[in-house]
């Protein structure tokens, strides 16, 4: 395990853990009922496991596929290729994907912008394209012959045209800068109950209010590509309800399976990874310690995180199991 300063607040991995949660990893060799899956962590690669998986099981979808940039993820390096080779492979799993999914299912595709134009045409093929999210990435060093890359895309697509939406779940909570009141002196579009003024605004589709895990927080894990929590609570509640099926077959360091749980969802998530699946089980078990999303508090989402509200949750640790 890696010694860390005081202040690095990074999930790390010792060999108890290992040892403790590989156990609860299973994978899937013959056809399975969802009662054999839910809320389980599948440790195999997405190919070898979903000719397995129980069809029309799924509520909600979230996919976070390797990009096709040459990347290393703990050990195995995924290349990058031409365009065509790319779609293919998307195309690959994605034809076995769309029979798991309920025909009242959404599902949220992340990409940069080089994968987006490969992963339209075919996500276009199999679903009804709703929206493209973008993101702010503020993060990593600027490029210095090219812009720097600091955004992200979510396609939204959907089954059908019966879906969930909870609007009022995903609206973003907003400091009023210019706080007017109506003639009688009542608030003009805001609230002044808290001490400073706000207004509860709809959703775009482009989210500047993301803040990248990096060190201080505490859902940080080593993992090269993780999407913060926040970013995956609001696909969560826009498209889906307490007691659905949210489903990831790229679930690297589990933060879906883990925000699922936090918000009464049930999971499942597959994962190639072994180190990484026993982070995921780490972080679950550590959110039956801490629910809270940072960046999202009382039911709404707030324009950034703060520090002040990390330097507030202490970091908990899970009890040794008898």
């Amino acid at each position: 395990m890696k010694v860390r300063a005081p202040k690095n607040r990074t999930i790390d991995l010792t060999d108890e853990d290992r040892d403790r949660f590989l156990q609860r990893l299973i994978s899937v060799e013959v056809d399975q009922s969802s009662a054999d899956i839910l809320n389980k962590t599948i440790c195999q690669d997405v190919l070898g496991a979903l000719p397995h998986l129980p069809h029309g099981f799924v509520d909600l979808l979230i996919v976070d596929p390797p990009y096709n940039l040459t990347k290393d993820f703990n050990g195995t390096t995924f290349k990058q290729c031409d365009r065509a080779t790319y779609s293919e492979w998307l195309d690959s799993w994605i034809t076995q994907l769309k029979p798991l999914l309920k025909p009242s299912a959404s599902a949220y595709f992340c990409a940069d912008w080089a994968t987006s134009m490969a992963m339209y045409p075919v996500l276009e093929k199999h679903f009804l394209i709703k929206n493209r999210i973008t993101w702010e990435r503020e993060k990593g060093r600027g490029a210095q012959a090219n812009w720097k890359n600091a955004s992200e895309d979510i396609w939204f697509c959907t089954v059908s045209d019966h879906y969930t939406f909870n609007i009022d779940a995903v609206k973003l909570k907003r400091q009023v800068m210019a706080p007017y009141r109506n003639l009688a002196g009542q608030p003009k579009d805001w609230d002044d109950s808290d001490s400073k003024p706000y207004r509860l605004t709809h959703p775009s589709n482009l989210w500047t209010d993301i803040t990248v895990p990096f060190w201080s927080m505490p859902e940080n894990t080593d993992h090269p590509t993780q999407k913060p929590e926040k970013l995956i609570a609001k696909l969560i509640l826009a498209s889906s309800t307490p007691g659905d099926v949210v489903f990831d077959p790229f679930l690297g360091s589990g933060t879906t399976s883990v925000v699922a749980k936090k918000l009464g969802r049930q999971y499942v998530g597959v994962e190639h990874n072994a180190d990484y699946c026993c982070l995921a089980e780490k972080r679950l078990a550590l959110a039956d310690l801490d629910s809270s999303i940072q960046g999202y508090a009382d039911g709404v989402f707030w324009e950034r995180n703060t520090l002040a509200a990390q330097r507030r949750r202490p970091k908990p640790s899970i009890p040794t199991e008898a």
